[in-house]
């Protein structure tokens, strides 16, 4: 556990032996751990040498522990001064890579063949991001599954802020709601829009990653084909076309029940008319965007179950149509 201030594991259970004792020689710190006399002398000298130990005089060599918070916090404090340092030339270098290379494109546009090595660059790219990633979520995943990209998790634990548009098919896949739930409970910001032109990654507005082809059962025959961007003026189009989806979408929440809604979405129950907690999930995805066979899918029901049960919230609330009866059921305190 104190490598990180220098010492070897063997110089780190000798310190802590005459932590916990008052004095102690070369022997007796050899019987107590087990180690061999000859190492145990030498971890003592190396610990003497660094200011952590001391010798009281004596035949044989009696030796004592200094306070580890003089013995050992202005050392961690300097090296954590050194790697502040090292940081600061390392961003420095960098920008000084990225102004040499911005008039080179081949260094501003980088080819990514296969998924594996997709899914790689996707997951580095979440690791190394320090703000904020940006995701245009299409249907039908290329080189990550729903609800395997675990890296998101670190990121938001870490801080780094997450928007997500995710169009109307995304949400056909199974599981998928609930993986979206379990990302916007762990701190995603999360929108939804009818449809989405291309799958995309952005963080911190300096590096992005986009397919070249379509992707996806749908797209090319063949391995997946795309272009991971550094800072570019392609790089802040794709950014302010990510801005201009996000405005215009949906602002998805959680519900107390753990179902997705609109913003307009509440866990009130006023005037309930016979209405059902099904239904009232079922209302919940309507409102989201969330086709009618996705939501027969997520909840485990027929689409035809499905349609009879909004024709009969529509005869309840005399809505002519889908409209009106979101309208009406954020009215009554429904959803």
């Amino acid at each position: 556990m104190l490598e990180a201030a220098g010492l070897t594991s063997l110089e780190e259970t000798v310190y802590r032996l005459l932590i916990t004792t008052t004095r102690a020689s070369a022997d007796e710190i050899a019987l107590q751990t087990g180690f061999a006399l000859k190492e145990v002398e030498t971890a003592l000298a190396a610990l003497a040498a660094q200011g952590l130990a001391g010798t009281g005089g004596g035949t044989p060599l009696h030796y004592t522990a200094f306070p580890p918070d003089v013995a050992l916090l202005p050392r961690l404090q300097r090296r954590s001064d050194a790697l502040h340092e090292a940081r600061t030339a390392v961003t420095d270098l960098l920008e000084s890579y990225r102004s040499t290379r911005r008039q080179d494109a081949g260094h501003l546009i980088e080819v990514i063949t296969g998924t594996e090595a997709l899914r790689h660059h996707l997951r580095q790219l979440q690791d190394n991001a320090r703000h904020e990633v940006l995701w245009f979520c299409k249907a039908h995943y290329v080189a990550m599954p729903s609800g395997s990209n675990r890296e998101e998790y670190e990121a938001l634990a870490r801080g780094v802020r997450y928007r997500a548009v995710y169009e109307r098919a995304f949400f056909d896949d199974p599981g998928s709601v609930d993986n979206v739930v379990e990302g916007m409970r762990a701190g995603e910001l999360a929108r939804s829009v009818p449809h989405l032109p291309l799958r995309l990654a952005v963080a911190d507005g300096e590096m992005a990653i986009c397919p070249l082809v379509p992707g996806g059962p749908f797209g090319s025959p063949g391995e997946p084909t795309a272009a991971l961007l550094r800072d570019s003026n392609l790089l802040q189009a794709l950014t302010a076309l990510f801005e201009r989806y996000w405005e215009g979408a949906v602002p998805l929440h959680v519900s107390a029940s753990g179902t997705i809604g609109g913003p307009d979405d509440t866990d009130e129950t006023e005037d309930t008319e016979d209405l059902r907690e099904t239904d009232r999930r079922l209302l919940a995805f309507l409102i989201a965007g969330i086709a009618d066979k996705a939501i027969a899918s997520q909840m485990g029901l027929s689409r035809r179950t499905v349609q009879r049960r909004i024709q009969h919230m529509m005869a309840l609330t005399g809505s002519v149509t889908r409209m009106q009866l979101a309208w009406q059921a954020a009215r009554r305190g429904w959803l």
